[in-house]
């Protein structure tokens, strides 16, 4: 999906695990944050040049889903966006309208000023909340601001207090995993994830879609910051709730989330099941941040793209695993010099160039390429496949024809304008396991409805290709996975920026559950592999 289609989305996870790390501190404040106190600047707080325009542009921004251009036009900012997603995520409104209703005059070299304004969430067919918000404006440093209080999201909410959606009375798993097992329960009090919180990164997704299923019962209320129902402000829950099924495993989520909370850097993960396509984990750590970069994030995939260059050098080329090829230490392809991480292996084949990943024989073989070789071989790939899947936002991958052949080079081990997600790492893997399209979901009940398809090279390339991935396992780059059963994978380092930093990546597949592993700025694919080791296994 396009960035530009993202933006006017909200991501389940990304909001609230941004709610979830920060809430206890400042969500839903009385007012100011300690930034404000001290005077933020203009740069944080832009404000308006009047009184109306401050409120109007505050308004559109909530109606537009914009929860950080409207937090920047309040005294408050950090806490304001915080809040706004939040209840937009919690709520997950197929439309909000917030219209001003009355503003007060406002005398020449006043600094306040009040009014009203008005807020409708279309919630449900049929189920619209309408209800009327009171707000203040102050001038500060010559711009007008809305001065942020909790009871700008409702007029009764107080401090410390959230809205929560309750769809059943008594509690009732909302969501399960593919294995029947709770992940997120409803009840009074709202949705909540069960004790441990097992999917963090996509809590918000999993609750806003229990949201939209939601029969009958349906109500919207105040809690406290315990998370006790302190009164339902619209609607009635039942205990007719339904049960939505997940394609998570329990099971698989927790040591994924648990291999990556046990790394100190920037540490990502996603795994799926290579028959069903389903989505058996998406894992990030504190250190990755709040936004769901597992699914949609962008990097040089590095070496992990030899897989793509090896399926075009077998198919395209008429390659195989044993085939010769030369791997000299340092190397002029066309006018490009590559070098491997110090060593050479002169004459060898191909499997051992894979599995040793040798930059100079991959950059060759992509030199030997018709121009579109390495981007026929990311679309049978799945890299440039798109979906769309309830509740997530999910990008793949960029690969597009060189361009120019010092470009390609570099394509051919994944150091050029190549880009995948972790995300794709892992249905990239997953393709060459099973040998078909997969299609990934995250839900039993709800489809994932394919944008861009695509389909898998032939049997008999993939064939070597999981030779090769076998071999990098038993005897090359990716030793470290070897005694978590028989593991096919590829690693790759990505330099990035002024080429002083690198990512680490480790693709691959056991059985019929196919991952990626990535790391920012490791500098090494070694602690990936380690990782994917530590996953595999706790399942």
């Amino acid at each position: 999906m396009s960035p530009a289609r993202r933006r006017g989305i909200l991501i389940g996870g990304a909001l609230l695990v941004v709610v979830a790390v920060v809430a206890a501190f400042f969500v839903l404040n009385g007012g100011s944050t300690p930034a404000a106190e001290a005077g933020a600047t203009s740069v944080e707080n832009p404000g308006a040049a009047d009184p109306h325009s401050a409120i109007t542009e505050y308004l559109q921004d909530l109606s537009e889903n914009n929860p950080d251009a409207a937090g920047r036009l309040t005294d408050a900012a950090p806490a304001a966006a915080v809040a706004l997603r939040d209840a937009r995520n919690t709520l997950n409104p197929s439309s909000l309208k917030a219209k001003l209703t009355v503003l007060q005059p406002t005398p020449a070299g006043a600094k306040q000023t009040s009014g009203t304004f008005s807020v409708s969430w279309a919630l449900k067919p049929g189920k619209v909340w309408t209800y009327d918000v009171p707000f203040e404006l102050a001038q500060t440093g010559g711009k007008w601001l809305v001065h942020w209080a909790p009871s700008l999201l409702h007029p009764k909410l107080e401090a410390g207090q959230r809205l929560v959606v309750s769809t059943a009375v008594q509690d009732t798993t909302a969501v399960a995993d593919r294995d029947g097992k709770p992940l997120v329960v409803s009840g009074s009090g709202g949705l909540r994830a069960v004790d441990g919180d097992p999917a963090p990164l996509l809590r918000s997704a999993l609750t806003g879609q229990v949201t939209a299923a939601s029969g009958g019962g349906f109500a919207v209320e105040r809690v406290d910051t315990s998370g006790k129902s302190v009164e339902t402000l619209f609607g009635k829950a039942d205990g007719d709730a339904k049960t939505l099924t997940s394609s998570l495993s329990l099971t698989a989520q927790k040591s994924a989330q648990a291999a990556v909370d046990g790394y100190q850097g920037s540490a990502m993960m996603v795994a799926l099941d290579t028959g069903s396509g389903d989505i058996l984990a998406v894992a990030q750590n504190a250190a990755a941040g709040n936004a769901p970069k597992a699914l949609h994030g962008l990097y040089e995939p590095g070496s992990s793209f030899k897989i793509a260059t090896s399926v075009a050098a077998v198919q395209q080329s008429g390659l195989n695993a044993g085939s010769p090829v030369d791997c000299p230490g340092v190397a002029t392809i066309g006018t490009r010099t590559v070098k491997n991480e110090g060593f050479e292996l002169g004459a060898t084949n191909l499997q051992t160039a894979f599995a040793r990943s040798c930059n100079t024989t991959f950059g060759q073989l992509a030199l030997d390429l018709p121009a579109d070789g390495l981007v026929k071989a990311a679309n049978e790939l799945g890299l440039n496949a798109d979906y769309e899947i309830p509740g997530i936002d999910t990008e793949l991958g960029k690969v597009e024809p060189a361009a120019s052949k010092d470009e390609q080079v570099e394509d051919g081990f994944g150091q050029g304008r190549i880009q995948a997600s972790c995300l794709g790492g892992a249905l990239m893997a997953a393709t060459v396991a099973a040998g078909k399209a997969i299609t990934p979901r995250l839900w039993h009940d709800l489809d994932t409805k394919v944008v861009k398809g695509y389909s898998p090279p032939p049997a008999a390339v993939l064939g070597q290709v999981r030779k090769m991935m076998r071999a990098v396992v038993t005897g090359g780059t990716g030793r470290g996975a070897a005694g978590a059963g028989e593991v096919f994978g590829k690693t790759g380092t990505a330099q990035f920026g002024d080429g002083s930093n690198a990512t680490g990546w480790f693709v691959g597949y056991r059985g019929n559950v196919a991952f990626a592993v990535l790391l920012e700025s490791s500098n090494d694919s070694g602690p990936a592999v380690t990782l994917a080791a530590k996953f595999l296994k706790g399942i």
